[in-house]
């Protein structure tokens, strides 16, 4: 087979920043690679055109155009026409997308289209009841209906688009995965009665949770630290740094016991995942995500918000603990649990760790692709 990414981002030192979008493509598209499938990735808004080959998979690199008028459909046509032209030569047998700004709509390309939903534009706008622009549910919708076959992260995220958009289709949930090698324990370095949050600064994570949170925190064990490890973002309903509101938040004395990292290189986030005691992560607006994955793999104790795709990722009680964000005195009760309870930690990281491997790792998650890739390759 020979199956082809189409996105915005992926992470590689000639591109742009990556999310977890990005990373998610990667593990799969090396995953793939690494059992024989034949795999190119196209990227598309670069710097710059290129075309090579790396570590088995092709990439291409699609430099930005500029159209002075009707821009947002003319740039979709050229990303098909180009496509179309590899599909031809490459004989690429299926192309899969994103449904984030619906960048397919308008698109007719000679080979299946696959769409997997990591959260579109309108998903995440319904979570965080944000309005959304009417031109990226129309671009998301056509893209959507225009798809050949669906795919999800999340039974959630799947259940929550077909409301959206009212998709009749059958959507098969796949979630991402990661190299469970990599996200390994590291108990050595771990530091007593450190909290961390890790990931993008913003309202969306339930960032502006979290001081109030750990002023609860503070009170009653004044030893706590507490580490955020991310880039701040400008917060979308007040235009203020969201690092900046959240000092505001903060009380005196746990103000003094915060650490701001900053945007620290992917090593460095692992070293400091490994150093904490528990994770935070109490996010209003997910998919499926990565970060509580990689956390949980490194055998971390999570505290993690208590929605919709929660349920799909973290066993509450067991894995850690799934608490409503709003809910500050429940959250501050169930970190202080953990950072009391060094065998608890231990318990449930080694559960959280557990799960991952039978649910979310590469070599499990891979094989799933690959059943889902037969299958549409065959009906061609």
């Amino acid at each position: 087979m020979h199956i082809a990414f189409l996105t915005p981002e992926y992470p590689h030192p000639r591109t742009g920043p990556a999310a977890g979008l990005g990373t998610s493509i990667k593990n799969m598209a090396t995953a793939l690679a690494d059992k024989g499938v034949k795999i190119s990735v196209f990227i598309f808004d670069q710097q710059e055109d290129d075309i090579f080959t790396e570590n088995g998979i092709r990439f291409h690199f699609i430099k930005h155009r500029s159209f002075k008028i009707l821009g947002w459909y003319l740039h979709r046509k050229f990303l098909q026409n180009y496509l179309n032209k590899h599909i031809a030569v490459d004989k690429i047998d299926a192309i899969e997308a994103p449904d984030w700004t619906g960048i397919t709509a308008f698109m007719k390309l000679r080979c299946p289209l696959v769409i997997r939903m990591n959260g579109s534009d309108a998903y995440f706008c319904k979570l965080e009841n944000r309005k959304q622009k009417q031109k990226n549910f129309w671009f998301e919708k056509l893209a959507l209906q225009g798809a050949d076959h669906l795919l999800s992260v999340s039974n959630f995220t799947a259940e929550e688009t077909r409301k959206i958009f009212q998709l009749k289709k059958k959507i098969i949930t796949i979630p991402n995965s990661i190299d469970v090698k990599r996200f390994l324990p590291q108990h050595e370095k771990k530091e007593k009665e450190v909290i961390l949050y890790f990931g993008s600064l913003i309202r969306k994570k339930g960032l502006l949770e979290l001081p109030d949170i750990f002023n609860r925190i503070v009170e009653q064990m004044p030893a706590a630290k507490f580490r955020l490890a991310g880039k701040d973002v400008r917060d979308i309903r007040t235009g203020r740094s969201t690092r900046e509101l959240m000092e505001e938040q903060f009380s005196p004395v746990a103000a003094k016991k915060v650490e701001w990292l900053g945007n620290l290189p992917y090593d460095n986030i692992l070293e400091e995942i490994a150093k904490a005691q528990v994770v935070v992560l109490p996010s209003f607006a997910e998919a499926l995500p990565m970060t509580w994955i990689e956390a949980m793999a490194m055998e971390k104790a999570l505290v993690t918000s208590d929605i919709g795709w929660a349920q799909e990722v973290m066993i509450n009680g067991e894995t850690g603990y799934t608490v409503g964000p709003k809910d500050h005195g429940l959250y501050a009760e169930k970190v202080l649990e953990i950072l009391n309870n060094p065998g608890l930690a231990k318990q449930v990281g080694k559960a959280a760790r557990e799960r991952v491997l039978e649910k979310f790792s590469t070599e499990v998650v891979v094989e799933e692709n690959i059943a889902f890739y037969e299958g549409v390759v065959r009906k061609t």
